[in-house]
């Protein structure tokens, strides 16, 4: 099954959804978003753990250690097994796409498995997606947390475990990949969609770029928010990130102090020059530019609401109240 596989690897926000759609257009391959297959199996106590769990995750951790520690294969034997559930999984999603070669997984989660999951399956193919730091930051602001960059950036800080995992992945190369910006893919589509075609070793059908054309977006978790609007890429998004950060003062405070914080290396390494960030936030401090927001859909205001209701949650009347619910309600749902 590893050669009829392809990941998709970036983070969140970086343009994933539109090449996902883009190849998911392609004869050869067949899609489902985001399946999330990698990333629990990761945290079973050998690679990696959690930190909540209804059993106890430090016991687990040490039984499948020792259990490991015991297999004729060690590591191999576990790799092994693990392989033979996910490999059982994408071969029956294989099989919903009749004459498809591959299956394209895109979960933006497996940037932060890569260790795991290039273990797991180095021979499958891999399309790293890269995108600049502060366009993945306010289009992720924006999407999940109605523009609240402190509220964003506490729940996840995007940046310091994106940023990171994808630079140590494109250094090492621990695997055959085809690296591509998001800056170039939707300012030439053609010559950049050529490029993975021919990694993946399937004829380059233009056709694809015009993912909107070729039917509807596949069933699963994924972006609700943007690359509907279109039917091709567009170079809409490119430059947006600096009109937004522009627009507030401790906002520039804040998205600065988050690129002080990363090793220039890395971003050397992603193809965004510290220097060049850094310039572009001095160019715009100060001179703030008008963002043009787009009329909310149903969505964005639904996530608008949660942002407000989670704002204090745990220190307010209301938290209060649902706590006093959800205690009652698990009461009543006992088994």
């Amino acid at each position: 099954m590893q050669d009829r596989l392809i990941f998709l690897i970036g983070a969140p926000r970086s343009g994933t959804t539109l090449l996902a759609r883009m190849l998911g257009a392609h004869s050869q391959i067949y899609q489902r978003a985001e399946p999330h297959l990698i990333t629990p199996i990761a945290h079973l106590g050998y690679y990696a753990n959690v930190q909540k769990a209804p059993y106890d995750a430090l016991n687990a951790e040490q039984a499948i250690k020792e259990i490991v520690a015991d297999l004729p294969g060690g590591e191999a034997d576990y790799l092994d097994a693990l392989r033979a559930y996910t490999d059982t999984l994408y071969a029956r999603l294989l099989a919903l796409g009749p004459g498809k070669r591959f299956f394209l997984d895109k979960t933006p989660a497996y940037a932060l498995v890569l260790p795991f999951l290039t273990k797991l399956y180095p021979r499958a193919h891999y399309v790293v997606l890269t995108r600049h730091p502060l366009a993945v930051l306010t289009s992720y602001v924006a999407s999940f947390f109605d523009g609240d960059y402190q509220v964003a950036v506490n729940h996840n800080p995007i940046l310091a475990r994106y940023v990171p995992a994808l630079a140590r992945l494109l250094r090492e190369r621990p695997v055959p990949l085809v690296h591509v910006r998001y800056e170039d893919l939707v300012r030439d589509p053609e010559t950049n969609f050529r490029r993975i075609c021919d990694h993946l070793g399937i004829p380059f059908e233009p056709q694809a770029i015009a993912y909107g054309e070729q039917g509807d977006a596949p069933k699963g978790l994924g972006d609700p928010t943007g690359v509907a609007r279109h039917t091709r890429p567009v170079t809409e998004s490119v430059d947006k990130w600096a009109a937004e950060i522009a627009a507030d003062g401790e906002r520039l405070q804040l998205v600065s102090r988050l690129i002080d914080a990363l090793d220039p290396a890395d971003l050397e390494t992603l193809g965004y020059p510290r220097a060049e960030i850094v310039a572009r936030l001095e160019a715009t401090r100060g001179a703030p530019v008008p963002v043009k927001r787009a009329a909310p859909t149903r969505y964005a205001l639904e996530r608008k609401l949660l942002v407000a209701l989670r704002r204090n949650i745990h220190r307010n009347r209301l938290g209060r109240l649902l706590k006093r619910v959800r205690f009652a309600l698990d009461v009543v749902l006992r088994e």
